[in-house]
């Protein structure tokens, strides 16, 4: 990207530099104001960053979250002090602001979070900013945005798995507006990186990727400055800049040195004499030259919120149709009404059955592959930019991207996940494809909604509702085929439960969803021929839980309930209505999945592990 021709490169270098040492000025400073943090690693990145917002990217200052802006994501989040101190420079808001860094009621957090205007999203668990930046571009490409993505990673950080996910991925769809910046300043946390500087390995590794690998000097303004042209004029693949560093960069008695990570310098003697180092390197510059950011093209007109009734369910009272087929009907349905919608599949859409979306909208299909980390990474860049991305693929698999869920759930991130297979009613695949911990995984995350539909006109209902609340949402799907049990007209809500069987007899409630609402159902006819009387309830919204109902059930059934699952008992069903209803000093009575699954039919699973209607029956009898 060319320099602004108005001003000589050296006088360009030297404002840089003098930038450059600002922000690391202002990094020890915060830090040290903090009594904690990482000035070292802000220090190392100080050069590649003031080349990159003040002289390559293009970025509306006054307004941080304009969409048309270049998008930057601080993967190594533990150096915020220095991405705080570029947005100081920038007059967002004064320097003094960054002396709060770290305190309970300032936003400048130890690491990033949204609450400020210039964070997508937060980081600082490392390996998730460029699955993350991933998502971004791939938006910019499907919108025909102009926009480019950035993101700064620890060399540290490509350790993760999920780094190298996202670079094959990035590498399969030629994003070449992305562009990865690795800080290579060769000391980790407690000791020296796995590759320290050797920087011909690094370049080897991403050049094996199918990346355009850039190996540069980190603090050389104008090998910085050339690598980034060298980024913005490479067509058909991504660039990463390998960047050369020091921790701890520009003084002294700290840079190079193993044992300074995340230490703030001590207020006093070791704190001034570091800032004296630093204020000495600045010098004039002719002609009073600043860095600035260039402007941004315009953003494309926003996608439009479709207006009217959603798509109606057309099932038959009765017809078998697995909950995961339905899901991909009404997923295919909703993306022909709304633009917004995105899909992506971890490889099994023919058995998550979004391949109903991917033949209707293509270009909104994305094939995440078997790497469901980085799959999860990418949704959260979809949603920064106004998308509303769905993320599938087996319960079981969705656990493995658990972290990347939890920073979705701290972004409060527009996410759609949909896990099938659910449960050990999956049948002869066995225990390593039973999700049967996912229930308690999303239940656990900040004002997440969690769905567990049981035939395909709830799973209709669950699919469209999800899309039209804003937030971090689940819906639970099975393989076993079910039958519909509804009527296409019923209409579903967020919170609220259905009362499927009761009367003025019932000597206790069964509280179900999915499979084993089946199971309650079939115990209910059995129970009604020895004319014992219970009330059935389809749960159906996991989180939050209609409270209300279930206690109303309670008060007409001898204050007991018993809820059945085809999940572990921690954190599932069990736990969802005990913690609604226990205050009130309702018995609650569980039914789950204890101990290891294994291989079998799904009739001989239910019984074996006491979830089908015989252990229902035993249940109401044994009370």
């Amino acid at each position: 990207m060319p320099v602004k021709e108005t001003h000589p490169a050296q006088e360009v270098d030297l404002a840089l530099h003098n930038l450059a040492t600002q922000l690391r000025i202002d990094s020890i400073e915060a830090t040290t104001a903090a009594g904690s943090g990482h000035p070292t690693s802000s220090m190392s990145a100080a050069d590649l960053l003031a080349v990159l917002f003040f002289e390559v990217m293009r970025l509306d200052p006054v307004h941080p979250a304009d969409p048309a802006n270049d998008k930057f994501v601080l993967s190594k989040g533990h150096a915020a002090p220095v991405l705080y101190s570029v947005w100081a420079e920038l007059g967002l808001y004064p320097r003094e602001h960054l002396l709060t860094l770290r305190k309970l009621d300032s936003d400048l957090e130890g690491h990033p979070t949204p609450e400020l205007p210039f964070v997508a999203v937060p980081t600082g668990s490392l390996g998730q900013g460029l699955p993350v930046a991933l998502g971004m571009a791939l938006q910019a490409r499907l919108a025909g945005a102009s926009y480019r993505t950035y993101a700064l990673l620890g060399d540290g950080e490509t350790s993760e798995g999920s780094v190298w996910e996202a670079a094959k991925v990035a590498s399969f769809y030629h994003v070449d507006n992305l562009c990865a910046i690795v800080d290579v300043n060769r000391l980790g946390q407690s000791q020296p990186t796995m590759l320290q500087h050797d920087m011909d390995v690094y370049r080897r590794r991403w050049d094996a990727f199918g990346w355009n690998a850039i190996v540069l000097d980190g603090h050389d303004l104008p090998q910085i400055r050339a690598a980034f042209a060298n980024a913005a004029q490479t067509s058909g693949k991504p660039t990463v800049l390998l960047a050369r560093t020091l921790k701890g960069k520009g003084v002294a008695f700290i840079e190079d040195k193993n044992g300074w990570h995340g230490k703030a310098l001590k207020a006093g003697e070791e704190a001034n004499a570091a800032l004296s180092e630093l204020r000495a390197a600045i010098r004039p510059v002719p002609n009073g030259y600043k860095p600035w950011p260039r402007k941004p093209a315009p953003a494309p007109a926003p996608l439009p919120v479709p207006s009217g009734k959603a798509p109606e369910p057309n099932y038959k009272l009765g017809q078998q149709l697995a909950t995961r087929e339905a899901f991909g009907q009404a997923l295919a349905a909703l993306g022909q009404r709304d633009e917004r919608l995105v899909a992506i599949d971890g490889d099994v859409e023919n058995s998550t059955f979004t391949q109903d979306f991917q033949k209707v909208q293509p270009e909104r299909f994305f094939e995440g592959y078997i790497a469901e980390q980085n799959m999860t990474g990418m949704a959260m860049g979809f949603a920064t930019t106004g998308r509303i991305p769905f993320v599938s693929t087996f319960a079981c698999f969705l656990t493995r991207a658990a972290d990347f869920i939890r920073l979705a759930g701290l972004a409060q991130a527009n996410v759609k996940f949909v896990g099938t297979h659910a449960g050990i009613s999956i049948g002869e695949d066995g225990g390593s494809q039973m999700g049967l911990e996912d229930l308690s995984l999303f239940r656990a995350l900040p004002h997440s909604v969690v769905l567990y539909p049981t035939d395909a006109v709830s799973t209709w209902r669950a699919i469209t509702l999800i899309a039209e609340v804003k937030g971090l949402c689940y819906v639970r799907t099975g393989r076993p085929k079910a039958a519909v049990i509804y009527e296409n007209s019923e209409p579903f809500a967020i919170g609220k439960c259905k009362v499927l069987r009761q009367s003025a007899q019932d000597r206790v409630t069964v509280v179900a969803a999915g499979v084993t609402l089946t199971e309650a159902l079939a115990a209910y006819d059995r129970l009604q021929k020895e004319a014992i009387a219970i009330r059935v309830i389809d749960l159906f919204s996991v989180r939050p839980v209609d409270t209300e109902a279930l206690l109303a059930a309670a008060r007409d059934t001898n204050n007991t309930l018993i809820t059945v699952e085809d999940h572990y008992s921690a954190g599932g069903i069990g736990d969802a209505v005990s913690e609604a209803v226990s205050p009130a000093g309702v018995r609650v009575h569980r039914l789950t999945v204890n101990g290891v699954p294994r291989s079998g039919k799904p009739e001989e699973l239910l019984h074996r592990y006491g979830i089908d209607a015989d252990a229902i029956i035993a249940a109401v009898k044994g009370l």
